[in-house]
């Protein structure tokens, strides 16, 4: 079994309970403007180029099967220097040609090319997890699914689940919410959190960010609350093997909303999607995540724009506003950060 991951990050603490590992999986239905991790997008192999980093040595063209490489006569980059060819100079990286080999990366001195989504063998990522089997058993922690999207792939995503599942350890998912319920929702079951993103809650305005509608969203939020009911319910949508996680009782659910300040973080926002969560999840909580730039060096990367200047990052004080929100409607809130 193979798949599309982008990596697989030990030592994560922000992603649940202790410490875990974070298989980031490629591929996503959205294209939210402000994504953080855009190598994700599409499950296909990519190769970044960070520009600050090179030193113009040519390695990488000698060792590019295509022929990409330096190009001596383009303009100097962002250091002003070019002397005349030699030392760091631009280049032409010709994304259409590139196969993404990996030769460059694995020829480049200075880690200026990367492997940013790679075609991976579930084996590999299994022996990765086993690594680490110590941390989740003295922190009680385990291993997170994210993304990009992780049920986007969801027969790669069935198969390490399982696998882990049997190995013994927590498990969480990361989610947008844009998913067809009846093909993941016996992989749903098997986790102990699951993390769904409510990104705006009026449906225009999401479609004007991300590219979708929020109806699916909406609908598979409604769907997680039968991880709230009896056993006997939960029992219906497991596995032929019976492998629910949280012993047996289904995971609990986080409600992630990520704080874009000028975009959704106005009162209305919060208050509505608020109390639509508490409407159908009553035992859900809902985590805010404030806006960061961390991802813009990915854009670089990848030769992909990243102007947003009418994104903000919110101040501590909206923060625990929006919170008291959140509160007022009978969430309660969740904070993994």
């Amino acid at each position: 079994m193979e798949g599309y991951i982008m990596q697989v990050q030990p030592f994560s603490v922000n992603d649940g309970d202790g410490i875990r590992s974070t298989i980031f999986m490629a591929g996503c239905p959205m294209r939210c403007e402000w994504c953080s991790n855009p190598e994700g997008l599409t499950a296909a192999p990519k190769i970044g180029w960070y520009e600050r980093k090179c030193i113009g040595c040519g390695a990488c063209a000698e060792a590019c099967p295509q022929g990409i490489g330096i190009d001596l006569n383009a303009p100097s980059n962002k250091s002003g220097h070019s002397d005349e060819g030699i030392g760091r100079t631009s280049y032409a990286f010709e994304r259409d040609r590139c196969i993404a080999c990996g030769k460059c990366v694995d020829a480049c001195p200075v880690e200026a090319r990367a492997r940013m989504v790679t075609l991976v063998d579930a084996g590999g990522v299994l022996e990765q997890i086993q690594k680490h089997r110590l941390f989740y058993s003295y922190s009680g922690g385990g291993v997170t699914f994210s993304g990009g999207e992780a049920t986007s792939q969801p027969e790669f995503l069935d198969h390490l689940s399982r696998e882990i599942y049997d190995m013994g350890y927590s498990m969480d998912i990361e989610t947008c919410g844009m998913f067809d319920w009846d093909k993941v929702k016996h992989i749903l079951a098997r986790m102990d959190l699951i993390f769904m993103d409510l990104k705006l809650f009026d449906s225009d305005k999401h479609c004007e960010y991300t590219g979708v509608s929020n109806e699916k969203v909406l609908e598979n939020i409604a769907n997680l609350s039968v991880f709230g009911r009896p056993a006997a319910d939960i029992n219906k949508i497991v596995d032929s093997e019976g492998r629910a996680g949280n012993d047996g009782k289904g995971p609990e659910v986080v409600i992630r909303i990520p704080v874009i300040g000028g975009v959704n973080d106005d009162d209305e926002n919060i208050k509505a999607s608020a109390e639509y969560v508490h409407s159908h999840l009553s035992k859900a909580r809902i985590e805010l995540l404030p806006y960061h730039r961390y991802g813009q060096i990915k854009y670089e990367a990848l030769g992909m724009p990243y102007e947003h200047p009418e994104f903000s990052i919110p101040s501590k004080e909206k923060m625990e506003h929006l919170k008291d929100i959140v509160r007022s409607q009978g969430v309660e809130i969740a904070d993994f950060r």
